[in-house]
């Protein structure tokens, strides 16, 4: 067990200082990234609201930097009415900076407009997965979308202050005998602060986990803040335990919301971290 928690850590501080090394940073992180990438067929990603402060060019670069290549787009780099032209342009600048767009969201649905946009919206894109969050009423509206584009709604919980999801339970409950197209990103995070241990909602709720939002939490509670992966409460080895055992095929996206003015630091250690769990639980 010491051994490979020290394996966990050398990771996590070898991605975090080769960062700060700007000549050579990046093919060190790069040479490490592959070698942790071939340990585990769990794939990680970048959940875009992470990065929130930055523009679509700074964003992309800093995924570069700490070696991840899938991310779930966030609407503030490519709003929802952009035209095809727009589309266009982003959807390149990440393939051209070998970035994978695997998902769009999260996307809040209030009006049967919202899931309209929404769901043309990740069509123009060609992306097959929308992260979203749908009002109840509009739960079977959603599902005849789904339907008609052949597009994957991944209903997303937001913790204790969210009215509508706070638990994983609350959206499997409403989607559990919906078309196969309707599931669930659940976030471990906010899952942890709302009462549900991760590891548990992962094999609970196995059949309709499409995606998942990975991040620490300083404690167990409501007011649990975002900390850096392998410094809170969340029980890391036994999430990829989890995720093994019922063979999950998605990605891990890793959404750091801890000094977002200036997250790669914070973002390099969680991604260093969280890559070095995937490594020694193989």
């Amino acid at each position: 067990m010491s051994s490979r928690r020290n394996f966990i850590q050398q990771t996590a501080l070898g991605l975090t200082g080769a960062i700060v090394l700007p000549a050579k940073g990046n093919a060190a992180i790069n040479n490490l990234s592959n070698q942790l990438a071939t340990a585990s067929e769990i794939q990680v990603g970048i959940a875009g609201y992470s990065f929130a402060k930055f523009n679509l060019e700074q964003s992309l670069l800093m995924m570069k930097r700490i070696g991840v290549n899938q991310l779930s787009l966030k609407d503030f780099h490519l709003p929802q009415n952009s035209t095809q032209e727009q589309i266009d342009r982003v959807m390149n600048a990440c393939k051209n900076a070998g970035i994978n767009v695997y998902a769009l969201g999260v996307i809040y649905m209030k009006s049967k407009e919202a899931v309209d946009t929404a769901f043309s919206y990740a069509q123009k894109t060609g992306v097959n997965m929308i992260v979203g969050v749908p009002n109840y009423d509009l739960i079977t509206y959603a599902e005849e979308q789904v339907k008609k584009y052949g597009i994957k709604l991944a209903i997303h919980n937001h913790g204790p202050e969210d009215a509508l999801y706070p638990a994983p339970k609350d959206v499997y409950d409403r989607i559990k005998n919906l078309d196969a197209g309707m599931g669930m990103c659940i976030d471990i995070g906010h899952s942890m602060r709302a009462g549900s241990i991760p590891e548990k909602a992962i094999r609970d709720f196995k059949s309709r986990l499409f995606d998942l939002h990975i991040k620490d939490v300083s404690v167990a509670a409501k007011e649990g803040k975002a900390i850096e992966i392998g410094r809170g409460v969340i029980n890391f080895p036994e999430v990829v335990e989890s995720l093994r055992k019922i063979n999950f095929k998605g990605v891990c996206s890793i959404e750091f919301e801890k000094d977002m003015t200036d997250p790669l630091p914070g973002m390099a250690e969680s991604v260093g971290y969280f890559k070095g769990v995937l490594a020694a639980e193989e």
